[in-house]
C-alpha cells in the first residue's frame, strides 16, 4: 500500500513538538546538575551526543531507556513517560487521557521552562 504524502503542517507541528520536548529535557537534566555526558553515562549510553540529539529535537528518547532517564534526572518514571508521550504522540495521548494539552503545561512547570 502507498504511504500518503507528507502533510507539511503536521510535519512542522510535529517538529515543534520534538523541539519543545528537548527543551523540557535539557531543564530537567540541568535542574539533576548533569551534563549531556553524565546523564549518557547515568542511562547506560555509549555516547553523549545522542543526549544532545534529543535535546536539540532531533531524536526521542527511546521508550526502553525512558525509565532510566526519568531517574537519572529525579523525576517519577510514570509521569516522564507521560509527559514525552504528549510531546511525542499527541494524538494517542489524547485518545488515552483526553486532552494532550493538559499535561505539557504541567510537564513546563516541573522545572521552571
Amino acid at each position: 500500500m502507498p504511504r500518503a504524502a507528507v502533510d507539511p503542517i503536521r510535519a512542522a507541528a510535529t517538529k515543534s513538538l520534538r523541539q519543545a520536548a528537548g527543551r523540557w529535557l535539557k531543564a530537567g537534566r540541568e535542574a539533576a546538575g548533569l551534563t549531556q555526558a553524565e546523564l549518557a553515562e547515568r542511562v547506560g549510553m555509549r555516547y553523549y551526543t545522542f543526549v544532545s540529539q534529543v535535546e536539540s529535537g532531533l531524536g526521542r528518547v527511546p521508550i526502553e531507556m525512558q525509565g532510566a532517564w526519568a531517574l537519572a534526572v529525579g523525576l517519577d518514571p510514570a509521569h516522564f513517560a507521560r509527559t514525552l508521550l504528549a510531546y511525542y504522540e499527541p494524538e494517542l495521548n489524547r485518545l488515552l487521557f483526553g486532552d494532550a494539552a493538559q499535561i505539557l503545561p504541567d510537564a513546563q512547570r516541573a522545572f521552571g521552562t
